[in-house]
């Protein structure tokens, strides 16, 4: 991406936009819902993706944050059973071992936020994701400073309606899901879905002579029901439970597929969780009150040594290592706002307005345990408290048909009190603010413009290392300054649709994973870099030329840098900052009963660390699937990754291998190689 090109690229494309712009019909009728006030796709002025029902139904056997990833300038790493941190615009964490996170990228599901416990969430029974782009510190405060992945399940009906599927697939790939829903009573509507997915995992454990030391074994668990209390007031209660037990097996000394390890680890979550929504239409306001509550226990443990006790001759020096974490998390969070209805609209009934009161609790209670070869059993135990309070308001005002001003402002206090066997207390008590000014201009029914100005952030924390001084133990707040400019448009009577936008971000006191080694072991840190650039352009593109036939395109590109920092570090990218992404795809109606459908999706080089500069391989992934429909029946035949590229999902660069001496080399876990499978579905 050239840096003076670039300006001139992106003035030309927004020129094109409205050159080509036509009185055209209404736009696409996607809702987005994660905003104060619920609106058309078309008229939402944020750098958002929202990836409706068809492309999570084809794609059902893909795994969850890998749909997140075909979003422009959306990233993720492993470094687990599978692929479960994610980042947006070169902006997330990588893993966690010791140290407590506060998540750079929020993730709720249907009210609930699961940003610390992402290891659970599914495609079944989803209706859409919604990827917000930047900084969304007005709307979700702390955890949105990168942005935030909003999931909708699909809500209950009156009429009884349901679905049933079935998969099977290469590498003993099993899943089934079934989710019906209807009218309880006259006033009680309901929806409940399960669903089951297994698989070997695609590593071979040559020592164990297993298959599954890898494998994935998940259960999903959905309950929503929907209460009309009276004609202006609706009671929604949703439950979740997850059980995730993954194997975690997946690194080797040679980088193939197959392990020696002895010690295999696992990689598990156990989750319950539920969200009360109250929605009262009182005069002359809406009062909209949310209450989530979440328990989860996680484990993640895995193999140090990565092989097994006498594969090396003792004169290289060989050790044992295990290394396993438990986790458990407890969570609750309140939030009641009023917003303002027609009647009570500011200034001559210019201005709608938001006003809102926050407030969540965190516990997490961690213990470590690393037993090693020469006879310690080594025991770390820490706890992590948060508490956070906020008000927030958001003023939306009509300066006349077509130019809308909106303000938006958050003030959050942060108390945080840490604790660890090794009688280190930490507290930490501030308050931080967030919040966005804006201006949305619509030319017409078709084009949009927007440029928006926003401030997000992100709290301090403690590192937990043992081996870490005093001044390591801590890190600071960090702010996001971020500048979006777009244009939403609709040519050809509708039947081509464009998001565009244009951003550029400053970074304050970032936020930078580091590691210090350790004689066979090692420790990661949080420390902070004093400034970061991040600038780019995303466009997503949808075409339907005929009505058998859509085309859709995607794409990413971001230059981003430390600008002060250490001198290894100075003007390079942050790791997971790959320079483009695209996806590249077509559904085509063959027939009346036969639909064909293929995407390529393609991601740059990035650094998989902030220690080195080890980089990934630029890929590219082609899937295709055919499907039969007939009546109420559906036969997908698909494939995933069909050339079997190789490509990494997670990087590491220490010593390890003691047949070389112990030298520094890049290990790496890959990704998923080429499946395959039939999913078979029933609707009612």
């Amino acid at each position: 991406m050239h840096t003076k090109l670039l300006p001139l690229s992106l003035i030309a494309a927004m020129a094109l936009q409205s050159a080509y712009a036509e009185n055209t019909t209404e736009l696409d009728p996607i809702v987005v819902s994660s905003d104060f006030r619920e609106k058309k796709l078309s008229e939402t002025s944020n750098a958002v993706t929202v990836i409706g029902e068809e492309k999570l139904y084809d794609k059902a056997s893909q795994a969850f944050i890998d749909v997140l990833g075909t979003a422009p300038n959306v990233n993720f790493s492993a470094g687990a059973s599978k692929a479960k941190y994610i980042q947006i615009r070169g902006i997330g964490e990588r893993s966690q071992f010791e140290t407590p996170i506060n998540p750079s990228v929020g993730l709720m599901i249907d009210g609930i936020d699961l940003s610390y416990t992402t290891l659970g969430a599914t495609l079944f029974d989803v209706k859409q994701i919604e990827v917000l782009r930047g900084p969304q510190g007005t709307t979700f405060g702390a955890n949105g400073l990168a942005g935030v992945v909003n999931v909708e399940s699909n809500a209950p009906t009156r009429e009884t309606e349901g679905h049933i599927e079935a998969t099977v697939g290469n590498y003993t790939t099993k899943a089934f899901g079934a989710a019906v829903g209807g009218a309880l009573s006259k006033n009680i509507l309901g929806r409940f879905s399960v669903y089951k997915n297994t698989s070997d995992g695609f590593m071979k454990n040559s020592y164990l002579d297993r298959k599954d030391a890898n494998n994935i074994d998940e259960l999903a668990a959905k309950a929503q029901l929907r209460w009309f209390a009276s004609d202006n007031h609706t009671i929604d209660l949703n439950l979740m439970h997850v059980d995730a037990d993954n194997g975690y097996d997946a690194f080797a000394l040679d980088n193939s597929r197959t392990t020696h390890s002895d010690q295999p680890g696992r990689d598990t979550q156990e989750t319950d969780a539920l969200s009360l929504k109250s929605t009262y239409d009182l005069n002359p306001m809406r009062l909209i009150s949310k209450l989530s509550y979440m328990q989860s226990d996680l484990l993640y443990s895995y193999d140090e040594d990565w092989s097994y006790v006498g594969e090396f001759d003792t004169a290289l020096w060989p050790y044992m290592g295990f290394d396993q974490y438990n986790r458990e998390i407890e969570q609750g969070d309140i939030d009641i706002r009023a917003l303002s209805t027609e009647s009570s609209r500011l200034f001559n009934g210019t201005t709608e307005w938001t006003l809102g009161v926050y407030a969540k609790q965190f516990d997490e209670k961690m213990n470590r345990y690393h037993p090693t070869d020469y006879g310690a059993e080594l025991h770390f135990d820490s706890h992590y408290k948060t508490q956070n309070k906020a008000v927030y308001t958001q003023l939306d005002s009509h300066i006349n048909d077509k130019l809308t001003l909106i303000s938006g402002l958050r003030v959050e206090k942060w108390e945080a009190d840490y604790s660890d066997s090794h009688d280190v207390i930490i507290e930490n008590d501030e308050t931080m603010v967030g919040g966005k000014i804006g201006l949305n201009y619509q030319h017409n029914d078709a084009l949009l413009y927007y440029a928006t100005l926003s401030k997000g952030y992100k709290p301090g924390g403690v590192n937990a290392g043992t081996t870490l001084s005093e001044e390591e133990k801590t890190f600071g707040t960090e702010t996001l300054w971020n500048l979006e400019a777009g244009v939403n448009s609709s040519h050809l009577d509708n039947k081509l649709t464009n998001r565009l936008n244009l951003f550029y971000g400053k970074r304050k006191d970032m936020q930078v994973k580091l590691y210090q080694e350790e004689e066979r072991s090692f420790t990661d840190y949080l420390s902070n870099a004093s400034k970061g650039t991040y600038y780019g352009v995303e466009s997503q593109l949808d075409y339907m030329p005929i009505q058998t036939l859509h085309l859709y395109a995607s794409l990413g590109l971001l230059k981003a840098e430390f600008d002060e920092y250490t001198p290894d570090l100075e003007g390079r990218a942050p790791a997971q900052s790959p320079k483009y992404q695209y996806n590249i795809g077509l559904n085509y109606f063959l027939t009346e009963n036969w639909k064909f459908s293929t995407n390529l999706e393609g991601k740059g080089s990035y650094y998989f660390s902030n220690t080195h500069n080890q980089k990934s391989d630029a890929y590219q992934l082609l899937n295709t699937s055919i499907e039969y429909m007939h009546g109420n029946w559906s036969a997908i035949l698909w494939a995933r990754n069909i050339t079997n590229e190789e490509y990494q999902v997670r990087g590491f660069y220490f010593a390890n291998n003691p047949a070389n001496g112990y030298i520094d080399e890049l290990y790496i876990q890959q990704g998923n190689p080429r499946t395959f499978g039939l999913t078979v579905s029933y609707d009612f």
